[in-house]
C-alpha cells in the first residue's frame, strides 16, 4: 500500500486540493499553525502611491477622436514587425515624452499630450499626460503614475524610435563600410499610365551593386516595366540594413503605390511593386527625414502629393 492509502479521507482530500490553495491556506488545511506576523508587517498591501497609479491606468474613457490615432498604432505595429522598431524594458521617467509609445497592461500606449512640468510636495517633477491606448480608450494620468505602472508591470516595455543613427553620407568615416545605394528611377515606358504621368512615376529601390549594373537590361525585366529607365537620384548608404530600409521607404509611399500590370517577355502578367506616383521632391524629403530620425512623425498624403505630419 502506498503512503496515500495510509491517510484519512480528510487528509486525502487535502492532498488532492493542494494545487488550488496558496501557501498559508495549504498549511492551515494540513493542520500546521503559523505564527501571526507582527502588526507592523503588512502582506499583500499596496502603497497608496501604487494603488493611485494602478487606478489611473485602469480609469479610462472612450477616445472620441481615436480615428486620428489609429493609423499611428498600425504604423508602429508594421515597424515592429519589420524590425524598424523594437521593445525594451522601461528604465526611467525621462523616457516618457510626447510622441513616445509604451506597452503597459498588454496594450500599446501613446503619449499624445504632455502638460506643463510641475514639482510635487516631495520635490519631484511631474506632468499631466493624455495617453491613448490601442483599444480606443484614453486616460488623463500623471507622468509618475504611468512610470509606476510600467515599473510594476513585468511585461511593461517602451517601444523604441525607428532611428538608426546617420544612414547616408557623402563621405565615409573611418570604420564605415559601404552598404549599398538607394536609387530613384524614371521609366521610359510607352504604357499610357506611365506616359501620362512621366514626372510622377518613380521606382524606388535599394541595391548593393552599382545602379548602372542593376538597371542593365531593364527593357527585359517586368520589375522595370519592360522598358529602359533614367536614373534621377541616388543616395549612398553606410552600415545599414538594406532590406529594412527599403521596407521603410515602401511603407511610407504605400498610399501612392502604382497599380499597373505588365506582360513579361513570355506573355505572363506581372504586377511590379516598387513604382510609386510621387514627385521627386517628396522622395528627397523622405530620405532627409530618415536621415535625421523624424520620419516616424510623417506619412505620405497622395492627395496633397507631399509628406504630412501623422494625425493631421
Amino acid at each position: 500500500m502506498d503512503d496515500t492509502g495510509l491517510l484519512s479521507g480528510a487528509a486525502q482530500a487535502a492532498v488532492v486540493d493542494t494545487e488550488e490553495l496558496d501557501d498559508d491556506a495549504l498549511l492551515a488545511e494540513l493542520g500546521i499553525e503559523l505564527e501571526a506576523p507582527p502588526i507592523t508587517e503588512l502582506k499583500h498591501v499596496r502603497s497608496t502611491a501604487e494603488k493611485k497609479a494602478a487606478d489611473e491606468v485602469a480609469s479610462r474613457d472612450r477616445c472620441e477622436d481615436f480615428e486620428t490615432f489609429k493609423p499611428l498604432f498600425e504604423q508602429v505595429q508594421k515597424e515592429l514587425d519589420s524590425g524598424l522598431r523594437d521593445t525594451r524594458p522601461f528604465e526611467m521617467k525621462a523616457e516618457i515624452e510626447k510622441g513616445r509609445f509604451f506597452i503597459v497592461g498588454g496594450q500599446k500606449a501613446y503619449v499624445a499630450e504632455k502638460g506643463e512640468t510641475t514639482i510635487t510636495d516631495q520635490g519631484r517633477t511631474d506632468a499631466r499626460l493624455r495617453v491613448i491606448f490601442d483599444n480606443g480608450t484614453e486616460s488623463n494620468m500623471l507622468m509618475r503614475s504611468l512610470q509606476r505602472a510600467l515599473n510594476k508591470d513585468e511585461a511593461g516595455r517602451r517601444i523604441t524610435e525607428p532611428t538608426a543613427g546617420p544612414l547616408f553620407s557623402d563621405q565615409t568615416i573611418d570604420g564605415d563600410e559601404a552598404s549599398g545605394t538607394i536609387y530613384v528611377l524614371r521609366s521610359k515606358s510607352d504604357h499610357p499610365l506611365v506616359a501620362e504621368n512621366r514626372d510622377l512615376v518613380h521606382k524606388i529601390g535599394v541595391t548593393n551593386m552599382s545602379v548602372d549594373k542593376r538597371i542593365a537590361g531593364a527593357h527585359l525585366q517586368p520589375t522595370f516595366l519592360m522598358a529602359n529607365v533614367e536614373i534621377v537620384a541616388t543616395y549612398e548608404l553606410y552600415n545599414i540594413n538594406r532590406t529594412k530600409l527599403e521596407n521603410l521607404i515602401h511603407r511610407i509611399f504605400e498610399p501612392a503605390r502604382l497599380e499597373i500590370e505588365i506582360m513579361d517577355r513570355f506573355g505572363r502578367p506581372v504586377v511590379p511593386r516598387e513604382w510609386f506616383l510621387a514627385p521627386l521632391f517628396a522622395i528627397k524629403e523622405a530620405v532627409e527625414r530618415i536621415k535625421d530620425g523624424t520620419i516616424s512623425r510623417y506619412v505620405y498624403d497622395p492627395k496633397k502629393a507631399k509628406l504630412t505630419r501623422s494625425g493631421q
